[in-house]
């Protein structure tokens, strides 16, 4: 490369997006992804080593796919070759597979393929790499937003090492951030720009772990604020973050105490049935970055303590909600919570399992602890069904596959701690229980 060609390089490094130039050279500069790369995982000794085989990453956009690409790039000895499946198709392929054929046999040197969005290739595509990976001609490196495991050919998942890249958190961006503002080599450092802390946490959060968003964001607000003119620096506002994330900034500390009102009133607008309040609250945490297994979490307490036995089903749809959520990750996320929050709100109240709980609890704390009646103890340890103690009556041998017979201590012989409504599905069960207790009257 001659001073014209450095001049140049250097002059469109410098005109190139913040995100780009402050993109990790070396995996120490990696912010996140340590369950990977941290320096006792396997990847981070294989690259170091120079011994990588073919992987595919996967993960939300922003998280550093094609940033460990680069930092492989510029770490391993082999040639590296980059093409991205949006545009390029099987003639770049075959461009590629020749010049790593002829570097292998003229020189041994190995070719890294890199290929962005790889789910873009159709199968026939994909197939085309099989036997270059497969001979070592080609180390091949995928980065997809998609699960490989749906949206890859399976003989290449089988080929290939699979890596799921984590949404960064607000911790690592806020570090990203005030680098990139004070980085006069490569950030923003030689514009005198100063961003309040407020101001920081917001762009930290509003990025949802996209490190790319984060810092499209600062660049805009500094290039676009003007100079303050009795210090002559430029000042970041939350007022400027949020317009340049286009995002308002909504009164929401995730570790204060309005963190705790929204939550508070969220819950109770779903035991008060009230899918609108429900609604807004769940789109106040959302649109604030919570954290929606947290979400998850008390819409699963809801089912269970408000809605209970009135409907059962609240706390199955609960409990697939907040499985569905790990999976799928936000912005999906916000319509399955929805769902499940609404269906909470909708459904008939009871709390009478909850209070059940709470006085049988209440009995054995304060109550003398009465003995097991002799014909519920077991046995022995491993007989079930056979050998029945004696005097018990096996429910199933009676009609309605029920029998009169004491189960509680005698202590507590008559107390009821489940006390149905007729509310919902459970008034059919209180309707059995009370058929029941008929018969042992």
């Amino acid at each position: 490369m001659d001073i014209f060609e450095y001049m140049s390089q250097q002059r469109k490094e410098k005109e190139s997006p913040l995100a780009s130039r402050m993109r990790p050279r070396t995996l120490d500069e990696v912010m996140g992804q340590k369950h990977i790369i941290g320096k006792d995982k396997m990847l981070y000794r294989a690259i170091m080593a120079d011994k990588l085989s073919s992987v595919i990453f996967y993960g939300p956009p922003g998280t550093g796919k094609t940033t460990l690409a680069k930092v492989i790039a510029n770490t391993t000895k082999a040639s590296f070759s980059q093409i991205n499946a949006t545009v390029s198709g099987k003639k770049d392929m075959e461009n590629v597979v020749s010049g790593a054929k002829e570097a292998l046999a003229m020189y041994n040197k190995r070719t890294i393929l890199f290929i962005d969005e790889i789910h873009r290739f159709n199968k026939s595509q994909q197939d085309y790499l099989l036997p270059f990976v497969e001979d070592g001609t080609l180390i091949l490196i995928g980065a997809t937003t998609e699960n490989p495991y749906f949206e890859v050919n399976r003989a290449l998942l089988s080929r290939s090492v699979i890596f799921e890249l984590k949404p960064l958190n607000a911790s690592d961006i806020r570090k990203l951030l005030e680098t990139a503002i004070n980085d006069s080599e490569r950030g923003m450092g030689t514009y005198n720009a100063v961003i309040d802390d407020n101001a920081l946490d917001f762009l930290a959060d509003m990025a949802n772990g996209d490190a790319r968003r984060a810092l499209n964001a600062l660049e805009l607000a500094v290039l676009t604020t003007a100079p303050d003119e009795k210090d002559n620096n430029i000042h970041i506002t939350l007022s400027v973050a949020a317009e340049c994330i286009q995002r308002r900034a909504v009164q929401y500390d995730k570790d204060g105490d309005n963190h705790y009102d929204v939550i508070s009133a969220f819950i109770k607008s779903m035991r008060g049935s009230d899918p609108d309040a429900v609604a807004y609250y769940l789109a106040r945490m959302l649109y604030a970055g919570e954290d929606i297994k947290f979400i998850a979490r008390r819409i699963m307490i809801c089912a269970a303590e408000d809605v209970g036995m009135a409907d059962p089903m609240a706390l199955v749809i609960a409990t697939s909600a907040a499985t569905a959520v790990e999976r799928v990750g936000m912005p999906e996320s916000r319509i399955i919570l929805s769902e499940a929050a609404i269906y909470v709100a909708c459904a008939p109240k009871s709390n009478a399992s909850y209070n059940a709980i709470n006085s049988a609890l209440s009995a054995v704390e304060n109550q003398k602890t009465g003995d097991v009646p002799r014909h519920l103890m077991n046995v022995h340890a491993d007989s079930y069904g056979e050998d029945m103690p004696p005097g018990y009556k096996y429910a199933h041998d009676f009609p309605e596959h029920y029998v009169v017979q004491q189960y509680l201590p005698d202590s507590l012989v008559g107390t009821h701690f489940y006390n149905p409504t007729e509310l919902g599905r459970e008034a059919e069960f209180k309707a059995r229980l009370d058929h029941l207790r008929e018969r042992k009257e």
